[in-house]
């Protein structure tokens, strides 16, 4: 192999990507573009949930249980309706997604020390959604009988609180959140993102960038030409290399400094292990400009193999372990699950290379082969 040749191809490349205006917006802009739409549209928190009520008791101990619904930064508090077809009209109109229901004599009955059942309406149109507030008012439900029991308690036996809540909860559970302690899904979407945006744009701008020659007819000039095959794909694809390497250490700084996401890692994992991703992912685009003759096909080959996969099959929105067996086993057909392991090892837990070298061994071989077979399937004969 003659570097001399290689380097010559890759500065021609790097001069057209630079010419092109269009090309250089699409190489440095679109990534960026992406993390910020993507990390300020996508949350998995589930907060100020609208809701309304009907209370058909307006007693003291029915207010009481409202308000710790209305004081809950969980809910969005948007008022008290006089029936239950109001309800219904605010929860088809999507202007409420839940809605709780008070029966009469509610606090008359629990004085009583008999039970009352309330009812509770939740749009189920969004699954996650849905379950996450059935969770939400489960907890504040629970509260309020504990409330209730410890009240009876210190009525009836003349129980201090301590010894009431010592009574009442017997086991008492203790949570304690590691790695991510404030719950914030914008740390682990960001840090995460970084690994969809570079899943898509490498072999996107690869792919255009291969193609494009056999477009406008010059890649007849290196068929004509001494340059051989590994010559001629290693110069083409280093300069798309270089500028994904440069887009990594630009996706680093936003997360952090944009999204206030943590760094524990080190960066002398983070940048070798992102760029052993950014060869395979240039190496996809690869194989995707060997399949086609267009730029258009190559751009939309590219987004279905690359940017569905991803965002489905990677854990970043849904769990690995919640996927049946075939989705799992597609999933680990990409390298996108590997490196958001070590994206999100390195950025949450401070992961190096002794917790994390399996999938960046696992990219490293992905790499090894996706170039292998691009080398194999590029001719330098055309209509082979």
């Amino acid at each position: 192999m003659n570097l001399h040749r290689v380097a010559a191809i890759a500065y021609k490349e790097w001069r057209e990507v630079v010419r092109d205006r269009l090309f250089t917006i699409m190489a440095f802009g679109i990534p960026v573009i992406t993390l910020l739409v993507l990390g300020y549209g996508v949350s998995l928190d589930v907060e100020r949930i609208p809701f309304a009520v009907l209370d058909q008791d307006r007693s003291e101990l029915s207010r009481d249980y409202l308000h710790r619904f209305i004081d809950s930064r969980y809910f969005d508090f948007k008022g008290e309706v006089s029936d239950e077809r109001a309800l219904e009209a605010l929860l088809s109109d999507s202007r409420i997604r839940f809605a709780i229901v008070i029966p009469p004599r509610f606090g008359q009955r629990l004085r009583e020390g008999r039970p009352v059942a309330v009812q509770s309406l939740v749009d189920g149109v969004f699954t996650y959604r849905a379950q996450v507030s059935k969770g939400y008012v489960a907890a504040i439900n629970g509260d309020f009988n504990r409330r209730l029991l410890l009240d009876h308690l210190a009525r009836k036996r003349g129980l201090s609180r301590q010894r009431g809540e010592t009574m009442v909860e017997p086991v008492q559970l203790e949570v304690r959140y590691l790695y991510n302690q404030a719950i914030r899904s914008r740390w682990s979407m960001s840090s995460g993102l970084i690994m969809l945006v570079l899943m898509f744009s490498p072999p996107f701008l690869t792919a255009l960038g291969v193609v494009r020659e056999k477009e406008n007819g010059s890649i007849y000039n290196i068929y004509a030409s001494t340059v051989s095959r590994g010559e001629f794909i290693l110069g083409k694809l280093l300069p798309y290399v270089a500028i994904s390497a440069i887009n990594v250490m630009v996706l680093w700084w936003l997360v952090i400094l944009v999204f206030g996401a943590p760094f524990k890692g080190i960066l002398l994992f983070y940048l070798p292990a992102s760029l052993v991703f950014v060869v395979c992912t240039t190496g996809i685009g690869l194989l995707v400009s060997l399949l086609v003759r267009t730029q258009a096909a190559a751009a939309l080959l590219t987004i279905v193999i690359t940017f569905i996969p991803a965002m489905l099959f990677s854990g970043l929105l849904v769990p690995i372990e919640s996927m049946n067996p075939e989705a799992r086993f597609e999933a680990h057909l990409f390298p996108a699950i590997y490196y958001l392991q070590a994206v999100w090892g390195v950025f949450l837990k401070g992961l190096g290379w002794k917790g994390l070298w399996q999938p960046v061994a696992a990219l490293v071989a992905y790499a090894a082969v996706i170039w292998f077979m691009g080398l194999m399937l590029f001719h330098k004969r055309p209509g082979r």
